[in-house]
Parts: structure tokens; C-alpha cells; sequence
């Protein structure tokens, strides 16, 4: 019989620490909490308002899972509380050590892999729970219910938005302020002059040494009339200059840097949970990342001299480099290493027999992007040849690798057209350009924001945490508060209306300063130099007074649908309207939630053969296999094998 009792969150990751185990331990999973703060108390928020501290509860649909654990508890020698090595996973484990009445016979376990001999060494090097990481976390679990359950109520009476929160309302703001830059922007003509020489392109950049800015086109055409197609080189410079790697992945970086393989935030983030919680390696579980959720560039030292012996063997001892330093930045915890492979051994190449397509891309990423910040910057070359033409300064420049260094494994930093070969010239040396090109531009307002660019701004500003960028994200969209459009994010009326709404009345708190400033109150509890009562009151007795005020100030508000001169087709009474849900905007009925029509824009790829006034359109059955279909459905029946290659009219709207 098992003696020792081993407690983790996933079902998954305990199956995968058992098998390390052995029979002398049971491994059971919590299923992450196993309890939640309490709906009563003042404002049913869960929080004693005396001591300022959580009332919990514990929800029925727990009671089973906690009666196994409270059994297995009973009958061990000894409990193992080897949930996740973060705030969130030791708040969990202190809840299981409460609740489940474990006493002396229980200990902390922390491990940052999941592989046999980073489990077995977590085995040996058990400890107490730390509990100012509890009351860290305890604290941000208050004060989100405060600002999620106080808002979201005032919101939801005043105006009809669903919900607020401390990190997502920042975002939000974040977003409307960027949508209301574009929208007032007004753009400045500028023009730009080129020549073409041979496969070249030389840039006027001067005029008698001095910048040239040109704003029109009638100076344009005066410069172009000015100008002969003789240009004397009149200086070229070399320098040599290194490139330094890229930084191991953090959860921020990772997210950023998986857009160029064109994933979601939301759909790297549960690929690399699968990576970490282990894949099947010939009928046993093996982890093949380090903990995903992370904030620090660090590597262990164990990993570093494995990984240099793998550079030095692999490519030379010029390849080898230094490993990279923690920097200063704001609020990072740096409890954990970056996210790394957890087996050099273990190369993309092999990996590709176990981990599906995804798997393997993402996974790619971060064995590439871990070794290569180990190893020497790569040395370039940048030439800049000046050229003359009756005073006017045009400029070439390009750019040669004179020594691969990290680009020879991981080139994801350059740009393809940085690295130019450039023309064999020599100073004073006359050439003939081929063509003179005369463009007009106007300067554009800032990007709206992608998910990388979010996610980055939101780091900068400390704002946030590797486990929270995903959610935030998810959030603000299944709200309502933005679509996505060609992958950035545009606030819909809903989300510019609560952004509004919340900066009249909450301006110095849903800000960017104050959110950051709650963030290193957080830290420094969890490093035991704030109490986690005191920062709580001091949040509360400043919101609180602000939230009454706005519910006995604000005016109640609705955001202005945009009606379409278009009868609904179905109740043939009510106009129809754009609306925006959580996949972006979409045409429906004005009379919902009587009539629930909606109408759907399909691809629609020919006329139906059958009964000539349909038309054949993509459509799918259980498990989503496709075939065509015709529009008039179902008074026509008529259907077919569906083929990608006979796709070929562009998407039309019709009704169905």
C-alpha cells in the first residue's frame, strides 16, 4: 500500500509524476482550488471587512474530490503538496493543507519541469509552505473581487456592460486611447524619391548636406526636373558591428514571438500547458518544456553547461557565448528560469515522432530560441555608399554576415532584406541609374494594437502577469469591448462607452500607474515587506468611496446600435442591425430576442444543379466533416462531395 501521498492540480501531470514515483507514493490531483472566496459579507464579496481578510467556501461540486483527498490523507504516512511552483499553486496548497487537516505530516514541493530527475530531486529538497506567497496571492483575489464585483454591478445597472477588472479595464483603456489617436489623426503629404541601379534602390536623403523633406508634388517634380540619371559615389563606409541573440523566452516573449507562426495568445498558451504536463513518449508521459507561466531570462546551471558542451561539440568553440543576465525591469518576480526544452537531446528533429504539427512548431521556437541565446552574437558588416546628383544626396546602404555566430540556428531577428549584398563601387566612380521614381505617402497615425504589441505594452508598464496576459485578452473580446480586424484589436462602441464610463469616475485607478503600483504592493508582500490586510483596507477605503459616487452620479447610457435601411427577412418587422459579438460583427434582427435572425455570409461555390435558383455552399456535419449544400434548404436537398479546389467565387452574403 502507498505510504506517501502526493497532491498535484492536473489529472494529467499526476499520471506523469506517478510513473516516476512508484508504488510507494499515490499521486492524486486537486483539480486545481478546492475553494473559493464566499458570496456573502458585505456586498456578498467574500471579504471580512473587520479584519480584512478572505472568508472561503467550499464549492459543492468539490465535496467528492475533497472527501478522496481527505481518505488518501488519512491513510498516508506523509502528503506531498506539489502544486504549481507559483503564487497561485501555493495558495492552492495551503487550501489543501487546511482543509484537508494534514498537520506535521504535510510539505511543500516545488518543481519547475516535469521529468524524472527534476521530480526526484523536488522529492528530497521538500519544505514549508510560504506564506507570504498565500497572502500575496489572497491579496490580489480581494482586490480583483472588490473591482470585479463592485463594477461589473455598477456597469451592468448603468450601462449594460457585463463586467470589469483591475488588469483588463487597463487594457481596454489602452486600446479606446489608441482608437481615439487614429481617429483624430490627420495626416501630412510627403513624398519620396528613388533611383533604380541594376537590382538597387538609392533613397534621396539630402540636399547640399542638409535633411530634405518634400511635401508636394510640384516640389517633387522641380527635384525630378533638376535631376540626371549620372550619380558620383561620393563616400562609402564600412563598419563592423555585432548582433547580439535574443533572450530566452519568458511567457511574454513567447506569446509575442508565436504570432509569427500565427497562433493566438490563447492557443500558444494551452500548447505549451500541453508541452509542460508531458506528451506520450512510447506509452509513458515525458514533459518537454520547462513551466510555461515565467517573467525571468534566467537558466539554471546545470542546463547552461549542458547546453554549452552541446554548442561547443556542434559547431566550435567561436559558436559558444554567455548566457544571459536578469535585468532590472518592472515587477518581475524572476521565480522561475525562462521557458526552455527540458532535454537538449530531445531536437525539434526527434521531437517531430511525438508532438503533432503544432506541438512541434511551438516547440521548435523554444528549443532554437533557448540555445541560440547561449551562444556568440553574429558579426556584420554595414555598408552606406552616399551618391551625389547636382547637390541632391541619395543613399545606399545594406548589410553582409561576416560571421553566423546565433543566426545560424535561429535567424528569426533579421529580416530578410537587411542582409544585402551590396554593388563593387569606388569613390568618385560615375554610375547610370535605370529608372527615377517619384512616390507619394502620408504619414500614418500609431498601430492599433495586435496581440504581441498588447501584451509587450503591457509588460513595459508592469502591468499583469505571465499567467494573466491570455485571460485579459480573452476577456475584453468575449465582452464585447473589441474585435479583432486584421489581427489588432478596435474598440466597439461598448467597449469606447465603459472606457469612458469607468475614466470619468475612476480615472486614478483604472490607469496605468495605479495598476503597476498595485503590482510591486503584491511583490513586496510576497516578499514580507507589506502586510496583506493593510494594503487591502488602504485600496478599499480609496475605492469604495468612489464607487457610491458613481452609482448616485452616473448617467445611465446605452451604445447607439447602427441600424441597416434592411427589413428583417424572417419577421419581416423589425429593421435589421449591426451588432458585435465575440467573433467580431455581424448583421441580426433589432426585434431580439423575439426574432432571432442573423444573417450569415457564406462562400458560396455554384449554382445549385438541381433546383437552378440556389446555390451550392460550403457547409458541416458531425465532426465537421464539409460537403456542399444548397442554399434553399430544405425545400432543396440536393447535396455534394466537397472539394477545396472547387472553391472559387468570393464569399457572398445570403440568407438562411
Amino acid at each position: 500500500m502507498s505510504s506517501k501521498l502526493v497532491i498535484m492540480e492536473s489529472p494529467t501531470k499526476s499520471k506523469t509524476v506517478a510513473s516516476y514515483l512508484g508504488k510507494d507514493y499515490l499521486v492524486l490531483s486537486s483539480d486545481g482550488h478546492i475553494r473559493d472566496l464566499a458570496t456573502k459579507g458585505q456586498f456578498g464579496l467574500g471579504i471580512d471587512f473587520d479584519e480584512y481578510t478572505p472568508i472561503y467556501k467550499t464549492p459543492r461540486a468539490k465535496m467528492p474530490k475533497i472527501k478522496e483527498l481527505k481518505s488518501a490523507a488519512k491513510k498516508a504516512d506523509h502528503v506531498y503538496l506539489a502544486t504549481d511552483h507559483d503564487r497561485e499553486g501555493e495558495a492552492i496548497a495551503y487550501h489543501l493543507d487546511t482543509v484537508l487537516e494534514t498537520g506535521k505530516k504535510s510539505s511543500r514541493v516545488t518543481f519547475n519541469e516535469i521529468t524524472k530527475d527534476a521530480i526526484l530531486t523536488a522529492m528530497l529538497q521538500d519544505h514549508q509552505l510560504d506564506l507570504n506567497l498565500v497572502n500575496s496571492q489572497q491579496a490580489r483575489q480581494m482586490l480583483d473581487r472588490m473591482i470585479g464585483f463592485r463594477l461589473s454591478n455598477l456597469l451592468q445597472k448603468k450601462i449594460g456592460s457585463r463586467s470589469a477588472g483591475r488588469v483588463q479595464s487597463v487594457a481596454l483603456k489602452l486600446i479606446a486611447n489608441r482608437e481615439r489617436e487614429i481617429t483624430s489623426f490627420i495626416p501630412e503629404e510627403y513624398w519620396t524619391i528613388t533611383a533604380d541601379y541594376q537590382k538597387f534602390i538609392l533613397t534621396l536623403e539630402k540636399y547640399d548636406n542638409e535633411i530634405i523633406k518634400i511635401t508636394n508634388a510640384q516640389q517633387a517634380n522641380e527635384i525630378k526636373t533638376a535631376l540626371s540619371n549620372k550619380y558620383q559615389v561620393i563616400s562609402i563606409t564600412k563598419q563592423n558591428r555585432k548582433r547580439n541573440s535574443l533572450n530566452p523566452l519568458t511567457t511574454s516573449t513567447m506569446l509575442q514571438a508565436a504570432t509569427k507562426l500565427n497562433f493566438s495568445t490563447a492557443k500558444t498558451t494551452f500548447i505549451a500547458q500541453q508541452l509542460y504536463e508531458g506528451i506520450d513518449i512510447n506509452g509513458k508521459l515525458q514533459g518537454f518544456i520547462s513551466y510555461p507561466r515565467s517573467d525571468s531570462i534566467r537558466l539554471n546551471a546545470s542546463f547552461i553547461e549542458a547546453a554549452q558542451k552541446l554548442i561547443l561539440d556542434t559547431y566550435g568553440q567561436e559558436y559558444l557565448g554567455q548566457a544571459k543576465k536578469t535585468t532590472n525591469k518592472k515587477n518581475v518576480q524572476d521565480a522561475h528560469e525562462a521557458i526552455r526544452p527540458t532535454d537538449l537531446a530531445m531536437t525539434p528533429k526527434l521531437a517531430s515522432q511525438f508532438l503533432n504539427k503544432d506541438q512541434l512548431k511551438l516547440y521548435q521556437l523554444i528549443y532554437q530560441r533557448t540555445l541560440s541565446s547561449l551562444m556568440a552574437p553574429a558579426r556584420l558588416w554595414t555598408t552606406t555608399i552616399w551618391f551625389d546628383n547636382k547637390g541632391y544626396q541619395f543613399k545606399l546602404s545594406g548589410q553582409e554576415i561576416e560571421f553566423k555566430g546565433f543566426l545560424i540556428i535561429d535567424d528569426s531577428s533579421v529580416e530578410k532584406e537587411e542582409v544585402i549584398n551590396l554593388p563593387s563601387l569606388k569613390e568618385h566612380q560615375v554610375i547610370t541609374t535605370d529608372k527615377l521614381n517619384l512616390q507619394q505617402n502620408f504619414t500614418k497615425p500609431k498601430a492599433r494594437y495586435s496581440e504581441a504589441r498588447l501584451i509587450k505594452t503591457l509588460e513595459d508598464l508592469g502591468i499583469g502577469r505571465p499567467s494573466t496576459y491570455s485571460p485579459i485578452l480573452n476577456t475584453i473580446q468575449v465582452r464585447g469591448y473589441v474585435i479583432l480586424e486584421n489581427k489588432a484589436f478596435k474598440p466597439t462602441e461598448k467597449g469606447l462607452l465603459t472606457n469612458d464610463k469607468l475614466q470619468e469616475f475612476f480615472y486614478d485607478i483604472i490607469n496605468e500607474n495605479y495598476t503597476s503600483q498595485v503590482e510591486k504592493e503584491l511583490d513586496s508582500i510576497a516578499q514580507g515587506n507589506l502586510v496583506m490586510n493593510e494594503v487591502v483596507k488602504d485600496f478599499w477605503l480609496k475605492f469604495e468611496p468612489r464607487v457610491e459616487n458613481a452609482f448616485e452620479n452616473m448617467t445611465e447610457a446605452k451604445p447607439i446600435p447602427k441600424f441597416l435601411d434592411e427589413i428583417c427577412p424572417k419577421c419581416q418587422e423589425h429593421l435589421l442591425v449591426e451588432r458585435v459579438g465575440r467573433y467580431g460583427k455581424f448583421i441580426a434582427c433589432s426585434g431580439f430576442p423575439k426574432c432571432n435572425y442573423i444573417k450569415k455570409e457564406v462562400k458560396v461555390i455554384k449554382p445549385c444543379p438541381e433546383c437552378q435558383n440556389g446555390n451550392l455552399v460550403i457547409k458541416s456535419a458531425k465532426g465537421k466533416r464539409k460537403f456542399l449544400g444548397c442554399t434553399n434548404y430544405p425545400e432543396c436537398k440536393h447535396i455534394e462531395k466537397y472539394q477545396e479546389i472547387e472553391e472559387q467565387t468570393a464569399t457572398k452574403t445570403v440568407e438562411e
